[in-house]
């Protein structure tokens, strides 16, 4: 594991950092200062920014407001080495873009002298934080910080502020189809529906059934532990095994319902068994939740 005290105070420290900056002038508290005024040809984006999908509407929106109170948080930037005067973006490329909609000439920024790593965290934690990724975005940001600057989940998880099974089921997202992975981008699936999908064999026929179907992510988890654990044919090799009663049969989708995880209720004698099927470890840890009381 990477043990870097100036990586793990980066994650605690960036609201303080990035402030509230895409909100107008009556919503933020406390305005930065800029360091100073930079022509907004001046700027680039950022390749590595994991962010890829941008709401026009959202940056019309935003137009509007920076023409009326102009930008009130400035975007963060860093120098660009091999050329002077120009700079890439850290944080902010939304308002950037906004701010070219509205016609500005140049933009207030703010200059931190930051390299790769660095930059390409705050990008994601702003974005996580504000909830502007998709959920393949924050995967694919995720990634980036394993494969190029070789983080394991739980230093992610420290950062960025979840939990390590969240960071762990995200990556994962990265093993669907792309098909299906692009209806997640364009939002006919939540992150909770392809989260259902992974364990499956055939994800992209699941996805399309939820999809023409409406149906909710609990309706979708159901039906993934159904293809994962078809029930077993009832066959004469069962030694005699008696059937479970109504009440049973009744209680076992009362409690499956509610858990939205498959339960089974096994008498033997006067006592028996409850077994609770869990998909991942999310999911474990939301019932470990329920049963704390939490």
């Amino acid at each position: 594991m990477i043990d870097d005290p100036s990586r793990k105070r980066l994650g605690r420290g960036l609201a303080a950092l990035i402030g509230e900056m895409d909100k107008p002038a009556q919503a933020a508290a406390s305005p930065v200062s800029a360091d100073r005024r930079v022509a907004i040809e001046h700027i680039a984006r950022n390749p590595r920014n994991p962010r890829r999908n941008f709401s026009e509407a959202e940056l019309v929106d935003l137009s509007q407001s920076i023409r009326t109170h102009g930008i009130v948080q400035p975007i963060i930037v860093r120098k660009k080495p091999e050329t002077a005067d120009h700079y890439e973006i850290v944080a902010g490329e939304r308002r950037w873009r906004a701010a070219q909609i509205a016609g500005l000439t140049e933009i207030p920024v703010i200059v931190r002298n930051i390299d790769d790593r660095a930059a390409l965290e705050i990008a994601i934690v702003e974005n996580v934080q504000r909830a502007d990724l998709n959920a393949i975005e924050e995967a694919v940001g995720y990634q980036q910080l394993v494969d190029e600057h070789s983080y394991t989940q739980l230093d992610l998880a420290g950062i960025i502020g979840k939990s390590r099974s969240h960071v762990a089921n995200t990556l994962r997202l990265l093993k669907l189809p792309e098909k299906v992975r692009d209806m997640l981008i364009n939002n006919q699936l939540s992150a909770g529906h392809a989260r259902a999908l992974i364990a499956v064999d055939d994800p992209l026929s699941l996805a399309l059934k939820i999809v023409a179907g409406g149906l909710s992510v609990r309706q979708a988890e159901q039906m993934a532990q159904e293809t994962l654990n078809p029930p077993a044919p009832e066959t004469k090799s069962m030694k005699g095994a008696a059937p479970k009663d109504v009440d049973t049969t009744a209680l076992e989708k009362l409690i499956s319902d509610h858990l939205g995880m498959k339960v089974t209720i096994n008498h033997s004698g006067g006592g028996g068994a409850l077994s609770v099927r869990y998909r991942d470890l999310e999911q474990l840890d939301e019932l470990c939740r329920r049963l704390k009381g939490g």
